[in-house]
C-alpha cells in the first residue's frame, strides 16, 4: 500500500471527510445532540438495571461508569460500520475518477471524533457533579482515542474489502457489533472476568481501550498493561494483514460494484 499516494490526495480525504460530517445529521432536528443523548440515554438505562436491580460493584459510580465506557464503544462501533460500506456507497467515484482506494475507509475514521470530543464534555459534567476529578493519567487519553481510531481501521479494511465481493459481510456487521459489546468490559467492570480467562478476553482488542479510557478519565485502577499491549499487537496484526488484503483486490473494485 503506497501511503505517499495516500498522502499526495490528502485535499480529497479532507474533503471526503468534511462532507461525511455534514451528512451524519443533516435534516435532524437534534443534529449532533444525538451524539449526547445516545450514550446518556444508554447509560441511564444501564444505571437502571446493572446498578439498581443487579447490583453490580464499581469504583466509581456506575452511570459515569458506564458512560466512559460507551465513549470509546460507540465511536468504534459507528466508525467500524462506516468504513465497512465505505467502498460500496463510494462505487460511484471509483468508476468516474481514480484516487487511492484507501482514502474512502481513511476518511470515515476521523469523523465520529467530533462526537467524542461532545460526549467528552458531557462526561466532565457528570464527573464534577459527582466530584471525580481526572488526574495526570488524563494525559493519556489520546494515546486510546489513537488505540480505538487503529482497531476501527483496522478490522474495518478487511470488512470493506470483503463486502465488496460479499455485501452479505454488511448484513453481517451490526450483528457482530452487537455480540462484540458484550464481549467488552462496558455494563461489567473487568474484575467480574474469571482470572483463568483473562488472557483469552485480553486479545479483544477493544478491552484495552475501554479499560484505558476508565482510567485515564476516572482515575480508577490502572489497566493491565500485558492486556492493554495484547490489545494493540492485535490490532496492529489485524491492520497489516487486512492492507496487505486490500492491496490484493482494490484494483477489480470498480469492476465488481
Amino acid at each position: 500500500m503506497d501511503l505517499g499516494e495516500v498522502w499526495r490526495y490528502r485535499d480529497l480525504l479532507m474533503l471526503l471527510a468534511l462532507r461525511d460530517v455534514s451528512a451524519r445529521f443533516r435534516q435532524s432536528v437534534v443534529g449532533y445532540g444525538w451524539a449526547i443523548l445516545r450514550p446518556l440515554i444508554s447509560a441511564l438505562i444501564y444505571t437502571l438495571v446493572f446498578s439498581v436491580f443487579v447490583r453490580i460493584e464499581t469504583e466509581s459510580p456506575y452511570v459515569i461508569f458506564a458512560f466512559a465506557g460507551l465513549i470509546p464503544w460507540l465511536y468504534f462501533s459507528q466508525t467500524l460500520t462506516s468504513v465497512t460500506g465505505s467502498i460500496v456507497s463510494g462505487g460511484a467515484m471509483l468508476t468516474k475518477v481514480y484516487f487511492p482506494r484507501l482514502v474512502l475507509p481513511l476518511a470515515t475514521v476521523a469523523v465520529g471524533l467530533i462526537e467524542v470530543a461532545l460526549q467528552l464534555v458531557v462526561l466532565g459534567g457528570m464527573m464534577a457533579w459527582y466530584q471525580y476529578l481526572p488526574g495526570a493519567a488524563i494525559f493519556a487519553l489520546p494515546c486510546f482515542v489513537l488505540i480505538a481510531m487503529l482497531t476501527a481501521m483496522a478490522f474495518g479494511i478487511w470488512l470493506t474489502a470483503l463486502n465488496v465481493k460479499f455485501r452479505d459481510v454488511g448484513m453481517l456487521v451490526p450483528f457482530l457489533i452487537q455480540i462484540w459489546m458484550y464481549l467488552c468490559p462496558i455494563i461489567y467492570p473487568i474484575s467480574v472476568v474469571p482470572d483463568r480467562f483473562r488472557a483469552i478476553y485480553g486479545l479483544n482488542p477493544m478491552v484495552g481501550v475501554i479499560e484505558g479510557f476508565r482510567w485515564s478519565l476516572l482515575g480508577s485502577t490502572a489497566p493491565d498493561w500485558n492486556m492493554v499491549a495484547a490489545s494493540t499487537v492485535t490490532s496492529v496484526l489485524v491492520l497489516i494483514s487486512g492492507l496487505a488484503y486490500f492491496r490484493k483486490v482494490e484494483a477489480n473494485f470498480a469492476d465488481v460494484i
